[in-house]
């Protein structure tokens, strides 16, 4: 083996997944999450096209351009994403300005470039080392594994802005290790790139916009970017630019006048059914929930937030004296975890859950091939806050956008709950003026009394002023929420213009409410391209990045076919392109599967991916151990076990705190990641010298097989999707033959 080979590989690799993991956070706190998931899809195509151009460019395949590759590679990893903010993108004019058109792929081409020139670097090194293959691929997932806990800590601990920089040190250290005597000194000099860029990183990865008010704190980890508003009275929780949560000042004195006081009236009157009342906030984000509770008289108040920095500022941190301590109140519980993964472990219990915005449109930080989903707001969802609240308990949530999918998920929850005529157990209110709905569910029908009395001191000038959608009265009869409860989505969806069908655990994709029948260009130079109008921007996306893949990506890496060194056999071309798109599908639903039963958090994340990849690269190491056949058909049956049994293992231990979660989550995984680290080095073995072919078909599909798999789970979910996974697993072993 060529001397450090194994070391530069983890260590390139180490850093690759940082940045991919790094730049997805910076792209979807500071553009549309789902052009970030564009922009990086498109990007890390680069590493197939690395490896490709060894196989066709002689210049390119020789052991002198390692180290310049990786040179290469550092130095554009430190520069790409100043520049991409210098050009200051406003994804906004993308579809209507030819400039800005000209900028995206500018900017594209700055961060493919890092992917391009680190393949041409793991191609050379598998390329001249392929003898060893089980070994540098062991080595590989290994280094990935460590990017993917590397980049988590270094986003938490010094910022994820500088840690974009930081991450650019390993293939520098790499770049060290290939270069030979006085000629480390380029890669070495590199420093004096990463030095100044370290020290201004905060200054160099923000988009110029202007604040709707002064920012009085920043803070930027591996979940979120959070910003503080200051207002009059108040202060506001920004995250990633797209949600806002508020904090209300409170100077900890219960007895000053009702008029000072913030809240919804049926949050008092619901709160005052109860001698005792236990209310969760499902989301307390800056913490009006736990205030209006702790208000209104609640004995015990669960304060539930999956964003533990936003809880420290509130119990002792920036925002604790002026919210007035409510945190530390002794009738507060504060709890750090995902909401959902949180109330299974109650049956029967809270009085009142309430929640109120309590999700953001952030995608989870799960690298470029994720869409947000969210577990909150699903059909099982419901049949969960169902089982928690007592007897005679409520629900009261709101909403900006989603109610109408809602109100569908409602009552197919209370229908598989055995509930006759669920429409009677809960109601729908328009908070017109301020563009919000909320609907109250309780345990028990609701009286009408109730229904009618809710907002009844609220006049109607005042924005938080409410009309009833369901039931409607005579005047709001027709209203599109009262269509999906008496007639069903079913009924109303040709009509709509967003997606009213329910989501499920399997299909959490609840923001994507676009429809192909709203797509036209207008809509896209208009850019109110957003799912939550209807346009189905995601699915865009999706589409010209598979177009991308099919009419360019793909037919240039059947080129080798055209020159003399072309020699790989069709059958092995196919065997490389199934083991890239299966990979890259199984890896992306395990992260949204186990997300539901760990919690959507960077706990979740590092537990899947780092149990995944560390798995797999044992399994390269022991590749040799095991035939074919046996390790396609371990592969093929741990994918339908995960599909259809291991989900009734997890829903069995969601009672569990987060680290025995954790815990039988790498239990279940780690099996099925060690066969997957098999195909790729016994296919090596057998294409031999041409493995920097095999890489770049792998690449491409990887990005092909990530990407259509997003579509195919938001139509048709989940288990099919990983089914597909297998399918292409079967494939493949075909093609091994």
């Amino acid at each position: 083996m060529q001397k450090h080979a194994h070391i530069i590989v983890a260590l390139l690799s180490l850093s690759l997944l940082s940045m991919e993991l790094i730049w997805t956070r910076i792209f979807s706190a500071e553009f549309f999450y789902t052009f970030a998931f564009l922009i990086l899809s498109l990007a890390i195509l680069g590493l197939g096209i690395g490896a490709l151009l060894i196989r066709l460019v002689n210049i390119f395949n020789k052991e002198v351009m390692l180290p310049i590759s990786l040179v290469i590679t550092a130095f554009f990893m430190l520069i790409s994403p100043p520049i991409v903010f210098l050009l200051n993108l406003k994804i906004s004019s993308v579809f209507s300005d030819f400039t800005m058109l000209m900028k995206l792929l500018l900017a594209l081409f700055m961060l493919s470039s890092t992917y391009i020139a680190g393949g041409m670097s793991l191609a050379l090194i598998f390329k001249r080392n392929y003898l060893d293959i089980s070994t540098l691929y062991m080595w590989d997932l290994f280094g990935a594994g460590m990017g993917v806990i590397g980049s988590i800590l270094l986003m938490n601990w010094i910022g994820t802005p500088a840690a974009t920089f930081v991450v650019a040190i390993p293939i520098i250290m790499a770049a060290v290790l290939a270069s030979k005597k006085f000629m480390k000194v380029i890669p070495i000099s590199l420093f004096l790139i990463l030095v100044p860029l370290l020290l201004n990183s905060e200054s160099l990865l923000e988009m110029k916009r202007e604040e709707p008010a002064p920012i009085v704190y920043k803070h930027w980890d591996a979940l979120s970017k959070i910003k503080i508003y200051d207002g009059d009275g108040y202060r506001r929780i920004n995250l990633d630019n797209a949600a806002n949560t508020g904090v209300n000042e409170f100077d900890g004195n219960w007895d000053i006048p009702d008029s000072l006081k913030f809240g919804f009236p049926i949050v008092e009157q619901v709160i005052a059914e109860f001698d005792s009342c236990r209310f969760l906030s499902l989301g307390s984000g800056g913490g009006q929930d736990v205030f209006q509770g702790l208000q209104y008289g609640a004995a015990e108040v669960h304060a539930v937030e999956v964003n533990g920095h936003i809880n420290d500022l509130l119990t002792d941190g920036e925002l604790a004296d002026f919210s007035g301590h409510i945190y530390t109140d002794p009738r507060v519980k504060v709890v750090t975890e995902d909401a959902r993964t949180y109330i299974r472990r109650y049956s029967n219990y809270f009085d009142v859950i309430y929640s109120f915005s309590s999700n953001s449109f952030a995608a989870l930080a799960s690298g470029a091939f994720a869409l947000a989903e969210n577990y909150l707001f699903t059909t099982e969802a419901f049949e969960d806050y169902w089982d928690a609240l007592s007897d005679n308990g409520y629900l009261i949530m709101e909403h900006q956008f989603y109610m109408p999918r809602i109100v569908s998920e409602v009552k197919e929850a209370l229908k598989n709950k055995g509930i006759e005529n669920p429409e009677d157990y809960f109601a729908v209110y328009g908070l017109n003026k301020i563009r919000r709905k909320m609907l109250l569910l309780s345990k028990k029908p609701l009286p009408k009394k109730l229904i009618e009395n809710a907002f009844v001191c609220i006049p109607p000038e005042n924005p938080f002023y409410a009309e009833i959608e369901h039931p409607a009265p005579d005047s709001l009869k027709g209203n599109l929420i009262d269509r999906i409860v008496m007639s069903g989505w079913e009924v109303e969806q040709d009509s709509a213009l967003t997606n009213l069908a329910p989501c499920t655990d399997d299909k959490p994709f609840i923001a994507q409410m676009g429809l192909w029948k709203n797509f036209n260009f207008d809509s896209m130079k208009e850019m109110r391209a957003l799912s939550i109008y209807g346009f189905p921007l995601a699915q865009v996306l999706i589409v010209t990045i598979l177009a991308v893949l099919l009419v360019i990506v793909l037919p240039i890496n059947f080129l080798p076919l055209l020159v003399k060194r072309g020699g790989m056999k069709l059958k092995h071309l196919a065997y490389f392109f199934f083991i890239g798109a299966a990979f890259m599908i199984v890896e992306v639903m395990l992260i949204q599967r186990y997300t539901l039963f760990i919690g959507p958090s960077v706990y979740s994340l590092a537990t899947i991916l780092l149990v995944l990849l560390i798995s797999s690269a044992i399994g390269s190491k022991f590749s040799g151990w095991f035939e074919d056949k046996t390790s396609f058909i371990a592969i093929i049956t741990l994918i339908v076990l995960e599909s259809f049994l291991f989900p009734l293992i997890t829903s069995k231990f969601v009672g569990f705190g987060m680290l025995p979660r954790m815990l039988i989550s790498a239990l279940l995984i780690a099996p099925l990641g060690f066969f997957m680290g098999m195909p790729f080095p016994k296919g090596v073995k057998k294409v031999k010298e041409f493995v920097d072919w095999g890489f770049a078909i792998n690449g491409a599909a990887s990005v092909l097989g990530s990407t259509l798999i997003i579509l195919i789970a938001m139509n048709f979910g989940i288990t099919i999707s990983l089914l597909c996974g297998a399918t292409m697993y079967g494939f493949a072993f075909i093609s091994s033959k």
